[in-house]
């Protein structure tokens, strides 16, 4: 605009031809002024005074803070906030002094006020008690069940979901009651199809992790899950986070499925959910593509309820005022200066120890070992 202004234009021709107002094109004219175009500073400037006329003076603002140090030191009522610092300046006759709440604020930004804003640190990645599940070198698929569900003057419905978690693969069987071994049948049917993870989490619900009837038991899904390879990790139920991911299906299942529709018997409840589920998968296609690897299942693989078991279960735990934490019906120690805090305990039954690592969502890539504890699983008849 100025170089066509310098060019012979006149300043209203210069504005139509830009499009912008005349004042715009007089501001800039007068910013240029007669110096050479390439030497006009052209960047945007803050509208108003560099300084406010209200602001208050580096100097009483140094007196303000000097103040607030000696009350802290010498002060009989120990009392050195912004009502007190404008007390003392009317006692030391200073003219015009700050309001109390100009105080405040200058103290707010110089940075003397003792409290501090909570910090809102950025969530841990997911799956980060787990190092190979959070650094996606490994899928992991959580399982859970939906209970309470009832047909109008039919039966009730139970419903069994599933998810990976990097993936996003859903998988969802509605039935009249869920059980043990419907679970591996189900768990085992969809394996075959979409292959092995790494990992498979469950909450602490029988169901999954076995009756704890007595110590050192390992119920149906559990086996079938280590003669496959797969990893169960076991975390709290009422602990936020965990199961995120398969609480969310959960819910977007009740809502998309069950809410939407009215039933008449089950066949229309699975239906509707086969359904649901193509269309969500089809949607999460590339999510699902760009997953960690699966596994291919064995094709000569066979259920042995009774063979010897191998492998690692992983149980995230917090643990009691003693630093304790309880796991396969017993109580382990783990450290006394760890009290009501996460823990991560890996049991290896190839080596028969148990190693215990410590967990912090504001720090969750430092996990350290801190102890490791001798553990044989009794070699015992498995029965119902």
């Amino acid at each position: 605009m100025v170089e066509a202004i310098r060019r012979g234009m006149s300043l209203r021709q210069v504005a139509r031809r830009f499009g912008v107002a005349l004042r715009t094109v007089q501001r800039w004219v007068a910013r240029a002024a007669d110096q050479r175009l390439d030497r006009v500073d052209w960047s945007d400037r803050p509208c108003g005074l560099p300084t406010p006329v209200n602001r208050t003076e580096r100097a009483l603002e140094d007196l303000v803070l000097t103040i607030r140090q000696q009350l802290r030191d010498t002060s009989d009522l120990g009392e050195f906030g912004a009502a007190a610092i404008h007390q003392e300046l009317l006692a030391q006759g200073v003219a015009d002094p700050p309001s109390i709440r100009t105080i405040g604020a200058i103290l707010q930004r110089r940075g003397a006020l003792d409290y501090h804003r909570r910090v809102r640190r950025p969530p841990p990645r997911p799956g980060w008690y787990v190092p190979a599940v959070a650094d996606a070198r490994s899928e992991l698929d959580s399982f859970d069940s939906v209970e309470g569900l009832v047909i109008q003057g039919g039966s009730s419905v139970e419903v069994l979901n599933g998810i990976s978690l990097h993936g996003g693969l859903v998988v969802s069987w509605p039935q009249t009651t869920i059980t043990a071994n419907f679970v591996v049948k189900a768990v085992v049917e969809h394996w075959r199809a979409v292959g092995l993870p790494g990992y498979v989490q469950f909450d602490n619900d029988p169901i999954f992790e076995g009756a704890q009837v007595h110590p050192d038991t390992l119920g149906r899904v559990t086996r079938t899950c280590l003669s496959l390879g797969v990893i169960p990790v076991f975390v709290p139920p009422r602990e936020m986070g965990f199961q995120a991911a398969i609480e969310g299906f959960n819910g977007l299942w009740q809502a998309k499925v069950w809410a939407r529709f009215h039933y008449e018997s089950l066949v229309g409840v699975q239906a509707q959910s086969a359904r649901y589920v193509a269309a969500h998968r089809q949607r999460a296609a590339a999510r699902i593509e760009a997953a960690p690897a699966r596994r291919p299942f064995p094709g000569c693989w066979q259920l042995d309820l009774q063979a010897h078991l191998h492998g690692r279960l992983i149980f995230v735990r917090r643990s009691n005022a003693q630093g304790e934490v309880q796991l396969l019906g017993r109580t382990f120690a783990v450290d006394p200066l760890w009290p009501h805090r996460l823990v991560r305990a890996e049991v290896d039954l190839k080596r028969q120890r148990i190693g215990f690592y410590t967990l912090r969502r504001r720090a969750p890539d430092q996990q350290p070992l801190v102890k490791e504890t001798k553990y044989v699983l009794p070699r015992r008849k498995f029965t119902e």
